[in-house]
């Protein structure tokens, strides 16, 4: 037993050593990797870009709106020729009024500035701007969720290797009794049969220390998914599981904790402000509305004239329009708002009720794996002394094969119950400081 005790020694010392490349990893490292590099906070970081633009677009509905304008073109009017009193006048003079093509050439800056429209420009504003107020709260959420998936990455990877020793440790001990087995045989102290079942013991843990090995593959490779590496890197881990007892607190001050720093809660009241926001900006559709228009340009008949200051053209006005009826549109538009509103409440209230099944799921999941740990630290410690037992039993021809298979399987059982109890453990406490809005790693 001390072989095994030896070369977990062994590795838990490499894995307290400090990083010799790139290719190792703590378990801080790989969650800021992540954090940095993984596709979701990029997306999240691309919509609160997108939301940047939008901030801009709304501003523009407040500032002027200026244009050149050019024209030429060709025409010909006869709206003389249509006037209702026009066959009152001579025939001579209406033969000299017929009209002739003209070609007319201009160029303007116009200009449109709203004046007045009832708060409208400035609540669509306001509503941009909690918008990307609420981005923000999204780039927090994509960060926090793909740490605690790198979180646990990390620790299945380091569940993978540490399941791999221990496989290897289980399946040398079988290859040692079935060596001693043959010994045994030869020197007529022991039967065929004992030979044969420890010879099966060990061909039946070779398929088990091929599924360890491709546990480590793949436990790797979801972990470099995550940090954005290629899935084949050799990515080395630097750490070991988490056993700190938790903090003695009360599940109510963890519920306020979570509460308040939870971006989920954050980006749902924003989405509450949002709704009201947009009741006001339902509010001010198809009210008083006042905008200035303005041109300043030259007009002419011939290109050159287009110089002259004679041939200049200007107009400003005021453009007053207060909508009578618009077919309940406000009123549809307002009450659509009211709802969302009124949904976006219930779904921060529904989430609140959520989280505080989450912690008290969280908190007890942890006390089992810690109950867990305790219970098969006992048991390792006990099935250790009965392979021993049954082995210098065998020895003295007190025990047979089958025993020494029990005892070693027994081991192997204890021994990964162990580690699936430390895994557990370090997972339930990243998952519950992340449900509390906490980082998930320490």
């Amino acid at each position: 037993m001390r072989a095994f005790y030896l070369l977990l020694g062994t590795c838990f010392c490499a894995a307290a050593l400090p990083a010799q490349d790139e290719s190792s990893l703590t378990l801080e490292d790989a969650a800021r990797l992540a954090m940095e590099h993984h596709p979701d906070v990029g997306k999240a970081r691309a919509q609160a870009d997108a939301l940047k633009g939008r901030i801009r677009e709304v501003r523009a509905q407040a500032l002027p709106e200026v244009n050149i304008v050019s024209d030429a073109m060709r025409w010909r009017d006869p709206s003389l020729l249509n006037a209702s009193g026009l066959d009152k006048f001579p025939v001579e003079l209406r033969s000299a009024l017929v009209p002739s093509p003209v070609n007319i050439f201009d160029y303007s800056i116009t200009v449109k500035q709203p004046l007045f429209t009832q708060g409208k420009v400035g609540t669509a504003l306001r509503l941009a701007n909690i918008e990307a107020e609420g981005s923000l709260s999204e780039i927090d959420r994509a960060r926090q969720d793909v740490a605690l998936n790198t979180v646990k990455a990390f620790y299945d990877l380091l569940w993978a290797e540490r399941y791999h020793v221990l496989v290897a440790e289980t399946q040398k001990q079988k290859e040692l009794h079935a060596a001693m087995a043959r010994t045994r045989y030869q020197n007529g102290v022991a039967t065929e049969v004992d030979v044969l079942r420890s010879e099966v013991a060990v061909a039946n843990g070779a398929p088990d220390l091929v599924r360890a090995r491709n546990a480590i593959q793949q436990a790797r490779a979801l972990l470099n998914y995550y940090i954005g590496r290629p899935l084949d890197a050799s990515t080395h881990l630097i750490g070991d599981f988490q056993e700190k007892p938790w903090e003695a607190s009360n599940l109510d001050d963890l519920e306020r904790d979570a509460v308040r720093r939870r971006p989920e809660i954050q980006r749902l009241r924003i989405a509450e402000r949002s709704a009201a926001t947009q009741c006001d900006l339902a509010k001010a559709e198809s009210r008083l509305r006042l905008d200035f228009a303005g041109s300043y340009g030259l007009m002419s008949r011939l290109p050159q004239n287009l110089v002259n200051s004679e041939f200049t053209r200007w107009t400003a006005g005021v453009n007053f329009t207060l909508p009578v009826f618009d077919g309940f549109r406000r009123s549809g538009m307002v009450w659509r708002a009211t709802a969302n509103g009124r949904a976006a409440r219930l779904e921060r209230e529904k989430f609140e009720q959520q989280l505080r099944l989450a912690i008290q799921q969280g908190y007890d999941e942890l006390k089992a794996a810690a109950e867990t740990i305790a219970a098969a630290r006992s048991n390792v410690s006990q099935a250790e002394k009965v392979l021993t037992m049954m082995q210098n039993n065998y020895k003295y021809g007190a025990a047979t094969t089958l025993d020494i298979v029990d005892a070693q399987t027994a081991l192997s059982v204890a021994r990964t119950n162990l580690l699936r109890g430390l895994h557990d453990y370090s997972v339930a406490r990243a998952n519950l400081r992340w449900t509390t809005g906490q980082t998930p790693w320490e």
